[in-house]
Order: C-alpha cells, then sequence, then structure tokens
C-alpha cells in the first residue's frame, strides 16, 4: 500500500539575542506563529544570548552540539533560524545538524508562496525567492539538491531550483518585464477609480489584526480570512454603500510583520501602492495581542517609508470582545469588534463620521424641477437633512472638495 499521508514537519526554532536587542520575545512568538502558519508542529526552542553571531555556525561550536542532541532526542526534521543565515552558515548547520536548515526569511518567502492567489502575487512570490537563491546558488550547492518538499520549498519556483545562475538571472530579468505589464494595467485601473470621484478607503494594519474580517463585514462579500499570518496577500479592491447612496471603494492589502524580507518588500511596494492613493487610511491593530504597541510602530514607520502620513487615518482597535481594560497607544481612536452582531452598523458609522471631518459642509436649495438630480448627487455625497419647502426642498450634507463642482449642476 501506498503511503499518502503527509507527515507533519516537527520543527525547532533558533533564536540569538544580541545585547541591546530590542523585541526579542515578540520577535520568537512570531517566528513560531509563521511556522504554524507553514504547517509545522513546533516541538521547542532554543534561546542563545551572544555579543555577535558565530560567523561559522550562528551559534557557536559548543552550543550547536546541544541543539544537535535535542535535533536527535525530539526527532526534529526542521530547524528554522530567526535571523538571516549566511549561505555558509546554512551549508555548515545542516551538516551538522543532518537536518534541513531555513531561516526566517525563507520561511516567510514560503508562506506567501502559499497565499498568492493572483498572476501578479505568483509572480511577486517568484521574484522574491530567486532574489533570495541567487547567492545561494554557488559553492556545495545548498538547496539545489534539495528536493524533498516541505516549508521552504514551496512556490512556483522549487522545480527550476537546478538551473545555474544564469539561467537564474534570466528569469528574475523576465519576471520583472512581466510585473511591469502588469504594474502598468494596474495603473490604468486606478487612474480611472481616481477620475471616477469616489471616496477611496485603504485598510491597513499588521497582519492577522482583522482587516480582513472588517472587509467581509462591510462587503457582505466572503475573502479569505483566518487566525493566522499573512491569510490576506493580494489587494483586494470592492464597492461598497455607506449609509444612503454613499458609493466608496474599500481596498484590504497585505499585512505587515517586523523584519519583512527586504526582497519582499521591495516586490509587494506595487501591492502597497494601492493604499497610497485612498482618501482615508483605516488602521486596523489587534487589541489583544499583548505587542500591539510595537505592531503600531511598524506598520507606522513603513507607512512613513511610502509617504503615507499625509493621509487622513482612522485608528481602529480591534478584537475589542477578547481584551477587558484596554489602554490605547494611538488616539484618536475606536474600540471593536468586527465579529459582534451590531459590527456593520458600527463601523459604517465610524466611517461616515471621519469622512464628515474630511468633507466640507454645504447647504442647497433644491427646486423641484431639479429633485431627480438628487439621487446622483447621493452616490459622492452624505445628505443630512432635507427640509421640504413650498418651492423645492433645503439639502445639508457634506461633500469632498473635489466633488463640490456637482452642485454647481442645481444653480439656476
Amino acid at each position: 500500500m501506498i503511503e499518502t499521508e503527509k507527515k507533519e514537519e516537527r520543527v525547532l526554532l533558533i533564536g540569538v539575542e544580541l545585547q541591546g536587542m530590542d523585541n526579542f520575545d515578540l520577535s520568537m512568538e512570531e517566528l513560531a506563529s509563521l511556522a504554524k502558519t507553514a504547517g509545522a508542529v513546533v516541538v521547542d526552542s532554543y534561546r542563545q544570548k551572544r555579543e555577535k553571531y558565530d560567523s561559522k555556525t550562528f551559534v557557536g561550536s559548543g552550543k550547536l552540539e546541544e541543539i544537535a542532541r535535542m535535533v536527535d532526542a525530539e526527532e526534529i526534521t526542521t530547524v528554522i533560524v530567526n535571523n538571516r543565515l549566511t549561505p555558509r552558515q546554512n551549508v555548515n548547520l545542516e551538516e551538522v545538524l543532518g537536518v534541513k536548515v531555513i531561516d526566517r526569511m525563507q520561511l516567510i518567502l514560503d508562506i506567501f508562496a502559499m497565499r498568492a492567489r493572483s498572476h501578479e502575487g505568483k509572480l511577486q512570490v517568484h521574484l522574491a525567492q530567486l532574489k533570495y537563491l541567487l547567492p545561494r546558488l554557488v559553492g556545495q550547492g545548498i538547496m539545489l539538491s534539495r528536493q524533498a518538499g516541505g516549508i521552504g520549498s514551496r512556490g512556483p519556483g522549487e522545480s527550476q531550483l537546478e538551473l545555474n545562475r544564469r539561467s537564474v538571472r534570466n528569469q528574475i530579468t523576465d519576471i520583472e518585464r512581466q510585473l511591469k505589464v502588469v504594474e502598468k494595467n494596474r495603473a490604468t485601473v486606478r487612474e480611472k477609480r481616481l477620475e471616477s470621484g469616489t471616496f477611496k478607503i485603504g485598510l491597513i494594519g499588521y497582519t492577522n489584526a482583522g482587516k480582513s474580517t472588517i472587509m467581509n463585514t462591510l462587503t457582505s462579500k466572503i475573502q479569505y480570512e483566518a487566525d493566522e499570518l499573512f491569510a490576506t496577500l493580494d489587494a483586494t479592491t470592492k464597492s461598497i454603500h455607506l449609509g444612503g447612496n454613499l458609493q466608496v471603494t474599500l481596498t484590504d492589502t497585505v499585512g505587515f510583520i517586523q523584519d519583512l524580507p527586504t526582497e519582499l518588500v521591495s516586490s509587494f511596494k506595487s501591492t502597497l501602492e494601492e493604499s497610497k492613493h485612498v482618501d482615508l487610511l483605516v488602521h486596523v491593530i489587534d487589541a489583544s495581542n499583548p505587542y500591539h504597541e510595537e505592531h503600531e510602530k511598524t506598520v507606522l514607520s513603513i507607512m512613513k517609508d511610502l509617504d503615507m502620513e499625509d493621509i487622513p487615518r482612522l485608528t481602529l482597535y480591534n478584537k475589542a470582545d477578547l481584551v477587558e481594560d484596554f489602554t490605547p497607544t494611538q488616539t484618536p481612536y475606536a474600540l471593536i469588534s468586527a465579529k459582534s452582531e451590531d459590527s456593520r452598523e458600527n463601523l459604517q458609522a465610524l466611517l461616515l463620521d471621519k469622512i464628515k471631518e474630511i468633507f466640507e459642509a454645504f447647504t442647497l436649495r433644491v427646486p423641484f424641477s431639479k429633485s431627480y438630480k438628487i439621487h446622483d448627487l447621493e452616490s459622492v455625497a452624505i445628505l443630512e437633512d432635507r427640509d421640504y419647502q413650498d418651492d423645492g426642498e433645503v439639502i445639508t450634507g457634506y461633500i469632498s472638495e473635489k466633488n463640490k463642482w456637482r452642485l454647481e449642476e442645481f444653480y439656476d
């Protein structure tokens, strides 16, 4: 009988804490979550304090023997190091430990390969994997013969890992060319969206903060959501109505994480570009996560890098049902639970209040002969009050500066 059951990978995590290192515990917890997301069983973790990383084996020869004994005793199949390994360190660790060794970067690339749904997403992951592989296609052929499968070997690129460096460079050039075409098409769609005058909202935040749940709540359409890291990878834009007929677009983007590999930051810049062209950024934060303050700092620093600091922002602390006595670090803010029964109404009200702050107030007298135009106005404006009089109606509301010209249609 052929055994088809897939064996779970038993993983040992290794972390080295240097002097003055911030957020080491957060980083190790995140590594465990990443490993679980990739489908591994985290058996144990090994931590060490050092002044600097060992150039040959990352941890030092004495400790390496200790780790090798743990690998044997616990029947470990994969060792994951919470750092970027040099090709030399990777080879040396695999030789001594006798099992597959991958680093944090390979693990994240692997999860991205699992999550990529669109053609562009798959191209971006493939490109990042090839850029990561290129310096490793030397010497003893690390990973070249690794056809074993499992974590660290997934994705569109695995069958090509036997190719030489020139071939990989050619592939990189080819994928970059394809991505330019995709980006051109994306820019065309974005321009049309910008021209439409529709108010644009972008969801941004740390991975697993609840962005997709909020997206699904507001749109009533199902997008993949799960309590794991990087459940969403491709930017998704949907059109919704907020209170009355006000039409807005909502974009959900890839979540952020500490130490995102540079190969991925450059690859996914185009996905994040979607959030640069919005009128309102909704920063979603997991209030139940003890490290939420560090998460916020990571997101805010990436926003700074992308020149997005000037975009109006609404801060939403999500998962209120999982916390008691919550103290926010960002103000102004709203504390919500996207999974509560009344979350849709609450979210719509919060967004409308914020949009009113951005829009400008107006008062408009509309004769009955032009009342048929009000329906179109409702798609771009928030109508607060309609006072019916003998010769028509007086409308008060809010409208964006770029759509104020729409009011001129009602003037005699």
